[in-house]
Order: structure tokens, then C-alpha cells, then sequence
């Protein structure tokens, strides 16, 4: 394993056109979840998979679902059909948070079409009674999971993508107090950080690119750094900036017609961005838009609970995870643990046993490990799955190491036998 490197990662706001997609996909999640839960449906039942497609002032939201009986409606020939009122009142609402009131896309003026329908009875089938284990829930498809943690930062995340998130993060919150200068910047930007690494460790940033849009159309580069350097430099805190970093902010220039109006934005296409920043793998699953049957979504925050607690352990310093599954199956087909040759006296077996041992893996495990069957995804819709702290409400529960115990106790059983 190299100790001396150079490594880079990217993030993107909420105002970036595929993180609007993906905000009004998790918006959709929520609504269908807290229908439930307001009208005594069974949360357990729903089901969501929905897409979304913006352009200029126009969206298109579309995808397969299985609805309370309060966002459904009777046709003129008595057939029940979705009511797409509240899914467009929903999107609106999303729009309107993430801050776009401009010509070329707007909260208020954008066309919105909603093309959701019935989920497949051939899929249903397997999803509603799994194969292997009758009576419960099996995966809602086939696919890989990674999860991933590491000493890097403070919530054991890899620092690029850390850092990447958190420059962004912090011009948003200033954007939307309204304060001085930084009120003129848009909602659209993108970051990037470049972190040079000594002795495997995070030591300084080597470079910072930052695009991000500005209102006023007389701003240049230079007007945007004067704006933007403060955030970044509270951003990166305690990392050191090199005295030869190369900073680019806003490199071409001009940056005032971007947003879904500048580009097509769609769900599911900032799935590095969503997870570790390309430092661990992905298994290609995006997250927004699905209902947590998807183990796209659900086993992939299994897997990051699971890493982190191993890591938060003392159990290894780094820790990747994959898990498989089948269409229709409720057991994981495989469990892959890899320590990086971090391990604390404990090997890659010991910890995928005590993994078994100390959760259940299923579709319904995770879901009600982590309590997922609720309305929290919108804000896991930007700035990172991982990373962020558990909520109150029960956002980000797989951010928790309340696994820590029961881990260090499987290990132990298993080194004594």
C-alpha cells in the first residue's frame, strides 16, 4: 500500500442539476412514507422507485410505485390512477428550498409532468416473499454493495470527499442567510479538493478547483475568489493549505446560465459523490428515488454502518465491506471484508463472522436495524450518505456506532472457540 500519494475527490450542491433530480426523487420517498404513517398504511408496504429529469423549466418525474390510498385518485372510468397533485406540489416546494428563481428554471414557472405507476406484479412477487426465506421480504434486485470507513476524519470518512462536501455545505448555509456577498452566488457549484498524503496520513491540500454560480453577471474570478476563499479556508479547518496550492475558482470565467437550465440534470448519476469520493469502491446502485426494498440503498448503508463500526472499534484503521445479492432472496449471497492490513489482531475471517453474528443482513433486517421505513431521505439527497450525523428524526442512522459492543464481542467468542 502506497504511503506517499496524491488523491482527489469532487462534490456538488444541491443546485447542481442531477442533485435537484436527485432532491425531488428522495422528496417523492418522503411524501410516500409520511402518507403512510398520516393515514395508518402499513409503511412496510410502500414502494418507490421514481426518476427524475430536469431541464429548462421543465421536470419529468416517472418510475414505479405502490402508494398509500391518499395519493390515488379515481379515473373517469372508476379506475384508480396516482394523483399527481401533491408529487408536483412536492417537487415545487424542492425547487423553491434549493433556491432557483431564475428565467431558465424556476419553482413557480417550471412544467411539471408526473408519469409514476404501478410496480410490476412479476417484481413484487419476489419482493413481498422471498425465495429463501418465506414470509419475509426479498432484495428488490440483484447487485453489490461496498461500505467504507477510515481514520482519515472525524466521522471516518476518506478527507478529499470530506472536504469537498463541507466547502459546499458551508456557502449554501451562507447563501441562504442572505448575508453580504455571498447571497449574490447561485445554487449550482461544484468543488474539488486535492489532498497530498505523507505516511498514509492526510497532510495538506495541494489543490482547490471551486465553480460556482454568481448572479451578478459583472463578477469575474477574481470577484468570486474574494467571496468564496473564506469558506473554503473554514472548511478545511485544522488541513493545511500548501504554500504552493492552485487554487481555481470559477476557471472559465463567467458562470451565470447553469443549473437545469444550463444542463439536463437526472437522478442517480453523482453516485461517487454520494458515497466515499472514489476512494473505496462502488458496486454502480444509486441511492435517491428508492424505497429502502432496494438494496441498492439499504444494504449499501448496512455496509457503511458496518465498516464504521468496525473502524470506531478499534477493530482495523480501515475497512472495506461488499455485500451481494439476489433478486427475490433474502440473505445475503456473499459477505467480503477487507482491512487494508489494518487489522488490530484480528483477521478478515473473524470480522465477517462477527458480522453475521451481530446483524441480520436481509431486507428486513436492515430495515429494521436502522429503522429506515421513514421520511429522512431529502436530506441525504446532497453533501454525502456518509459522513453526516444521526439525526433525531432517524435520518442517518447508519451513521451510528452503537455496533461497536456487539462486534468486539463476536470477535472475542470467535478467537475462544
Amino acid at each position: 500500500m502506497r504511503a506517499n500519494y496524491l488523491f482527489t475527490s469532487e462534490s456538488v450542491a444541491e443546485g447542481h442539476p442531477d442533485k435537484v433530480c436527485d432532491r425531488i426523487s428522495d422528496e417523492i420517498v418522503d411524501l410516500v412514507y409520511r402518507e403512510a404513517a398520516k393515514t395508518g398504511v402499513n409503511p412496510w408496504g410502500v414502494r418507490i422507485a421514481c426518476e427524475t429529469l430536469a431541464t429548462t423549466n421543465r421536470v419529468v418525474i416517472a418510475g414505479e410505485v405502490r402508494l398509500p390510498p391518499s395519493l390515488m385518485k379515481k379515473d373517469k372510468d372508476g379506475n384508480d390512477v396516482i394523483n399527481p397533485s401533491k408529487f408536483k406540489a412536492a417537487a415545487r416546494r424542492a425547487i423553491k428550498d434549493i433556491g432557483y428563481e431564475q428565467d431558465g428554471f424556476h419553482w413557480k414557472k417550471a412544467r411539471i409532468d408526473v408519469l409514476l405507476h404501478s410496480q410490476s406484479a412479476d417484481i413484487a412477487q419476489g419482493v413481498d416473499n422471498a425465495s429463501d426465506q418465506q414470509g419475509d421480504e426479498g432484495a428488490g434486485d440483484q447487485g453489490i454493495m461496498f461500505g467504507y470507513a477510515c481514520r482519515e476524519t472525524p466521522d471516518l470518512m476518506p478527507a478529499p470527499i470530506y472536504y469537498s462536501h463541507r466547502i459546499l455545505q458551508l456557502l449554501a448555509t451562507a447563501r441562504k442567510k442572505g448575508d453580504g456577498d455571498v447571497a449574490k452566488l447561485g445554487p449550482d457549484a461544484k468543488s474539488q479538493v486535492t489532498v497530498r498524503y505523507v505516511d498514509g496520513k492526510p497532510a495538506e491540500v495541494t489543490s482547490i478547483v471551486l465553480s460556482t454560480q454568481h448572479l451578478d453577471d459583472s463578477w469575474d474570478s477574481k470577484k468570486v475568489r474574494a467571496v468564496v476563499e473564506p469558506y473554503i479556508r473554514e472548511a478545511l479547518g485544522d488541513l493545511k493549505i500548501a504554500h504552493d496550492c492552485k487554487w481555481y475558482i470559477n476557471p472559465t470565467g463567467k458562470f451565470v446560465i447553469v443549473g437545469p437550465d444550463g444542463d439536463a440534470g437526472l437522478t442517480g448519476r453523482k453516485i461517487i459523490v454520494d458515497t466515499y469520493g472514489g476512494a473505496a469502491p462502488h458496486g454502480g446502485g444509486a441511492f435517491s428515488g428508492k424505497d429502502t426494498t432496494k438494496v441498492d440503498r439499504s444494504a449499501a448503508y448496512a455496509a457503511r454502518y458496518l465498516a464504521k463500526n468496525v473502524v470506531a472499534a478499534s477493530l482495523a484503521d480501515r475497512c472495506t465491506i461488499q455485500l451481494s445479492y439476489a433478486i427475490g432472496v433474502a440473505q445475503p449471497l456473499s459477505i467480503y471484508v477487507d482491512l487494508h492490513g489494518t487489522g488490530k489482531g484480528v483477521s478478515e475471517d473473524d470480522v465477517e463472522a462477527a458480522i453475521r453474528k451481530s446483524m441480520d443482513l436481509s431486507p428486513t433486517g436492515i430495515r429494521r436495524h436502522l429503522d429506515l421505513n421513514k421520511p429522512i431521505y431529502a436530506k441525504t439527497s446532497a453533501y454525502g450518505h456518509f459522513g453526516r450525523k444521526a439525526g433525531r428524526d432517524g435520518s442517518f442512522s447508519w451513521e451510528r456506532t452503537d455496533l461497536v459492543k456487539a462486534l468486539k464481542e463476536a470477535v472475542k467468542v470467535r478467537e475462544a472457540a
